[in-house]
């Protein structure tokens, strides 16, 4: 069962290129900014990642682009944590303006043993024993 988080984005002038919208680029930044805030939320805070020697690395990362977002526009930015099999899990983000679906982004990650430079098995198991909070991601 995926873990569902979401934060509230509000389009800033500088995101916003010469024809009015939201530069593709971007769309990128509000799912990192969700993930990030979504692992932060559980616990899984960036000096608990250097002091077990772990980091989530991006493999993949996939966008379709529905609609588009322009200065001002408040939009929610949803993250869903699924885990499945093997060394990689996934976070599906939606961009959202009210009712209207703008943007979908399918990522592909894993957690990386920052020593050694090598991808962890089993990272749901791992990230649930690191995280004060498991339920937020699914746990």
């Amino acid at each position: 069962m995926p873990a569902q988080f979401s934060l509230r984005v509000t389009v800033r002038s500088y995101e916003v290129d010469f024809m009015g919208h939201v530069n593709h680029a971007v769309y990128h930044q509000y799912g990192e900014h969700a993930r990030s805030q979504h692992l932060l939320a559980a616990g899984f805070s960036l000096h608990e990642q250097r002091v077990e020697h772990v980091g989530i690395v991006l493999l993949e990362s996939r966008i379709r682009y529905l609609r588009e977002l322009t200065l001002g526009d408040d939009v929610e930015v949803t993250s869903d944590v699924e885990f499945g099999e093997g060394k990689t899990f996934r976070i599906e983000h939606m961009i959202m303006r009210g009712d209207t679906r703008c943007a979908e982004i399918s990522c592909v990650l894993g957690l990386l043993d920052t020593e050694a430079r090598r991808l962890l098995p089993e990272p749901k198991k791992r990230l649930m024993a690191l995280t004060p909070d498991p339920a937020l991601l699914g746990g």
